[in-house]
């Protein structure tokens, strides 16, 4: 069976409302995040640094430049962990934000410390590591 246009002309079909247009927005990170690399030889100590520690709870201690040890911060609220590195940068803005987290820390509680980072201005931020037993060689 046969079908002819009636016309003559071709018939067309408009797929445009049938295809699904998507828009990807990207931005750039404002971020410079250093990947953590173990190695045999231990970091030296900087004087421009803040350390957040983050253990398996997610209990927060911070360690500012001038600061002989990390001291634990209260609650774990943004709002206290943001009053606590303020305090500990006291407002130096050119420091390095080391994140210092046990294996089992929540990952909320390391990107709630990455956010808080960011937003006070701080955008040079690394991971701490530990080298791996299995990574040693035995004598």
């Amino acid at each position: 069976m046969r079908f002819s246009d009636r016309n003559g002309d071709d018939t067309n079909i408009n797929l445009t409302p049938l295809i699904d247009v998507s828009t990807t927005f990207s931005k750039e990170s404002q971020l410079k995040i250093q990947l953590p690399q173990s190695s045999d030889q231990p970091s030296q100590p900087q004087d421009n640094l803040v350390e957040i520690q983050i253990s398996a709870k997610g209990v927060y201690a911070v360690k500012g430049p001038d600061d002989d040890a990390a001291r634990q911060v209260i609650n774990s609220t943004r709002e206290t962990l943001t009053r606590a590195l303020k305090q500990a940068t006291q407002g130096r803005r050119d420091l390095v934000t080391v994140i210092r987290a046990d294996r089992r820390t929540p990952h909320e509680s390391v990107i709630t410390a990455m956010d808080i980072t960011r937003r006070l201005g701080y955008t040079d931020i690394t991971f701490a590591t530990q080298q791996s037993l299995e990574n040693t060689e035995n004598p």
